[in-house]
């Protein structure tokens, strides 16, 4: 006589787990489209007032804080002022959030805080003094093992 009862070494697949995970994969490419679509808004408004240099760097796996970085130069202290105003403005019209803007009084260097997109606006001395992409261009995991030796 035979036991067709189901032990337990027979695994019975969870069709709930693989709809959470079809879930998170659906929800992770609705937040990238998103990401994109926020990162192509300030590129746009940085083009219409001719940034220029314009450099974007994907951070993702260097820091928790943002997922990307956007460099520009603007000609003059108004330029840099005008350029980081039309990110801002472009993504209030769109009702994005801006989280922050720093540096608007001088004119030299604007942050402009999207959460997940961070426009830095820069005079040409200014960026050529921090070299940001330099700084974002630093192999994290690389530099550690070179410390660890």
């Amino acid at each position: 006589m035979t036991d067709n009862t189901p032990s337990s070494e027979h695994k019975v697949p969870d069709q709930n787990q693989d709809q959470s995970q079809d879930q998170t994969q659906k929800d992770n490419k609705a937040v990238d489209v998103q990401i994109e679509a926020l990162k192509r808004m300030a590129l746009d408004a940085l083009d219409d007032l001719k940034a220029k240099d314009v450099t974007v760097i994907d951070v993702r796996n260097k820091t928790s804080v943002t997922d990307w970085v956007v460099i520009a130069t603007g000609s003059s202290s108004r330029h840099v002022k005008s350029l980081a105003n039309s990110v801002v403005t472009s993504m209030k019209d769109a009702g994005k959030a801006v989280l922050g803007v720093e540096g608007e009084d001088d004119g030299e260097w604007v942050l402009v805080d999207l959460g997940d997109v961070i426009v830095h606006v820069m005079q040409q001395q200014v960026r050529e003094f921090y070299d940001l992409e330099s700084l974002w261009s630093v192999d994290v995991s690389r530099h550690r093992e070179l410390q660890q030796d």
